[in-house]
């Protein structure tokens, strides 16, 4: 075979070669960037159905004519929930008046594409020591996208089947290694905090689109309201 038309022959194999693999690249990124939001989204959305279900569930045998007083915070030992159920609702006005999202029990791979994840071994949601939180950066509905916006003063609010929580955030965000586990500490290390409170702490990845570090904000519990007074100032109506 002519010397040319090897040339050709080899020139348009590599062509067509790069041209799939273009292909399949845009392919990955369109599903990495949409689908894997919309599966997110929508696996959000039935946790929290199913969430909201069980709290009318058990409310209604139990409902009272008058709104009960607000709670006192809960005591320190940790509520135990089976390993991925949802349990509560995070609500944070910084990210937006639409955001809210499930906290599920566990920050497992498999998890994580559903909502955020409390840290196994914190402390139970209002009670003393360290309520943790875990969630994507970017992916499967990019939860924690806008996570370096947050600011000492805005307020982190949750919610379960009898109270809301408003935590205050108090410091961050802060870049760190993912072995820095001391971060969700009972009183978290490189936190303000230097004394056993009731804290929130909320981790995510660094940078957008990678994992070699964690980012990292705390907030301390400023209030409590029983859900049958409505929601806390500061959640959008």
């Amino acid at each position: 075979m002519r010397p040319d038309v090897v040339l050709r022959l080899v020139v348009r194999t590599f062509s067509e070669v790069c041209l799939t693999a273009g292909t399949l690249i845009v392919l990955f990124v369109a599903y990495v960037l949409l689908w894997t939001g919309v599966k997110a989204d929508r696996a959000m959305d039935g946790e929290m159905a199913r969430l909201r279900d069980d709290w009318a569930a058990a409310a209604a045998p139990a409902a009272a004519p008058e709104p009960a007083p607000a709670p006192s915070p809960k005591p320190a030992e940790p509520v135990r929930h089976p390993a991925g159920q949802a349990f509560a609702e995070m609500y944070i006005p910084r990210f937006g008046k639409d955001w809210n999202k499930p906290v599920l029990e566990g920050t497992g791979t498999e998890l994580l594409k559903k909502g955020l994840g409390h840290y196994p071994g914190t402390a139970a949601l209002g009670a003393t020591g360290n309520f943790s939180v875990a969630g994507h950066r970017r992916t499967y509905g990019d939860p924690f996208k806008d996570f370096p916006e947050l600011r000492p003063g805005d307020a982190v609010i949750l919610k379960d089947a009898t109270t809301w929580y408003t935590y205050t955030v108090r410091g961050g965000p802060l870049r760190t290694l993912p072995t820095d586990i001391g971060v969700v500490d009972p009183v978290p290390r490189k936190s303000p905090f230097t004394t056993p409170g009731r804290y929130l702490t909320l981790t995510t990845c660094d940078p957008e689109w990678g994992h070699s570090h964690r980012l990292v904000v705390w907030a301390e519990l400023t209030g409590t309201r029983a859900v049958g007074q409505g929601g806390p100032e500061g959640l959008p109506r």
